[in-house]
């Protein structure tokens, strides 16, 4: 996200994923918006999502995957870019985990630009937390 986005998106920059659900054994999502359907989370990142809802009951089934690219209230887990592909992904690593994972070029339909940090919350489908951005950055 460039600097100053958070500040003219009212969100804040919070996206939210199509509802993920394990589909034979990785993640995936669909976003209708843009005529996703079933996209994959491959290398490294099906197994930074099975981390990161380990403790939501049912979460295979689906759950809620809020991220931005400015800290917001109550985030879980912090992705740190690492390095741009041949093919247009981008791969992170999971602060404090150590691994990497690619992100796709479907990236972009998110973000205009691959951020340096994405910050990502988990939650059971059910639930409709109200999460805010920081004030700071930190």
């Amino acid at each position: 996200m460039k600097d100053g986005a958070a500040a003219s998106d009212p969100s804040g920059g919070l996206r939210e994923v199509g509802r993920p659900l394990r589909h034979e054994g990785a993640w995936v999502f669909d976003e209708p918006r843009v005529g996703l359907c079933r996209e994959p989370f491959v290398a490294g990142v099906t197994e930074m999502i099975d981390r990161l809802v380990a403790g939501i009951r049912d979460a295979g089934g689906e759950f809620r995957l809020i991220f931005a690219a400015v800290p917001f209230e109550g985030y879980q887990a912090v992705l740190n870019w690492v390095r741009a592909d041949r093919v247009e992904g981008h791969w992170y690593r999971a602060e404090g985990q150590g691994d990497e994972g690619w992100l796709c070029p479907a990236m972009f339909w998110f973000f205009p630009a691959a951020p340096q940090k994405i910050y990502v919350w988990a939650e059971s489908k059910g639930c409709q937390t109200k999460l805010t951005p920081k004030t700071t950055l930190s």
